[in-house]
């Protein structure tokens, strides 16, 4: 029983390493600054330690808040894919990009803003794009 427990505890950390490698990933590929990775990861902008130990796969998520961002990140990323098959530049610069959807803000400037709710606010709002 406990040796069961100890190897789901492992593979859950892995599990998460493996999603912080992804999502940092997703950063370069949106080409956003450090600062901007710890304010979509809802962490202080200062902490580019934690960043480092995200791109070496750490476990990212030990809150439910993070867990949660990063569902919606890995969610916006795939809706961007699915919205421009073709055009992949395209999809990896709209996180940049001023929208007039947004009161012509860029999507990373509303979850500056906004916090949580602006991650929301640019997850539901390409949900609807795709007819979701």
């Amino acid at each position: 029983m406990v040796v069961a427990l100890k190897e789901q505890q492992t593979t859950a950390a892995e599990d998460r390493g493996a999603l912080a490698k992804m999502v940092m990933t997703l950063f370069e590929h949106w080409q956003l600054t450090s600062e901007d990775q710890a304010t979509l990861l809802g962490i202080a902008a200062s902490n580019r330690a934690a960043l480092q130990r995200y791109r070496r796969g750490e476990a990212i998520g030990t809150s439910r808040d993070q867990y949660e961002r990063v569902g919606h990140l890995l969610g916006i990323h795939k809706n961007l894919r699915l919205l421009f098959p073709q055009n992949r530049e395209l999809a990896y610069r709209w996180m940049r990009t001023r929208n007039r959807a947004f009161d012509n803000l860029t999507p990373v400037e509303v979850i500056r803003e906004w916090g949580f709710a602006g991650l929301l606010m640019v997850r539901s709002y390409l949900d609807r794009a795709r007819g979701i």
